[in-house]
C-alpha cells in the first residue's frame, strides 16, 4: 500500500505560481511513475505531468511549457512547480502512483490521494 498527501493548493491570480507537494509513505518501492492529474468543474480527470523511477518527465498539453514535475527521493516528495497560471487551470489537483503504467492512463495509477484545489481567479 501507498499512501499519498497532496499540499500547497490555494487562490492565486492569473500568471501567478505555485507550488504542489505530494508526500507518499508506504511500499513506495513498487512505484514506477509518480504522475498528477486535475480534474475541473464539470470536466472529467486528464494528465498533467508523470516522472518515472528514473527521473525522466512526460507533461500533458495542458502542462507544457509551464509546469515542471521533480522528485526528491530523500523526502519521498514529488512537486508540481506551476507558472503562468490561467483561470482554466482551476481544478482539483491529485498526486497518483502507478506500479506499471501506461505513464499517462489514469486507469494505470493504483494509488491516488485526496486532492489538493487550486483556483485561478482576478
Amino acid at each position: 500500500q501507498v499512501q499519498l498527501v497532496e499540499s500547497g493548493g490555494g487562490l492565486v491570480q492569473p500568471g501567478d505560481s505555485l507550488r504542489l507537494s505530494c508526500a507518499a509513505s508506504g511500499r513506495t518501492f513498487s512505484v514506477v511513475y509518480w504522475g498528477w492529474f486535475r480534474q475541473g468543474p464539470g470536466k472529467e480527470r486528464e494528465f498533467v505531468a508523470a516522472i518515472s523511477r528514473e527521473d525522466g518527465a512526460w507533461y500533458g498539453d495542458p502542462a507544457k511549457g509551464r509546469f515542471v514535475i521533480a522528485r526528491d527521493n530523500t523526502k519521498n516528495t514529488v512537486y508540481l512547480q506551476m507558472n503562468r497560471l490561467m483561470p482554466e487551470d482551476t481544478a482539483v489537483y491529485y498526486c497518483a502512483a502507478s506500479e506499471n503504467g501506461p505513464i499517462s492512463d489514469l486507469r494505470s495509477y493504483n494509488f491516488w490521494g485526496q486532492g489538493t484545489q487550486v483556483a485561478v481567479s482576478s
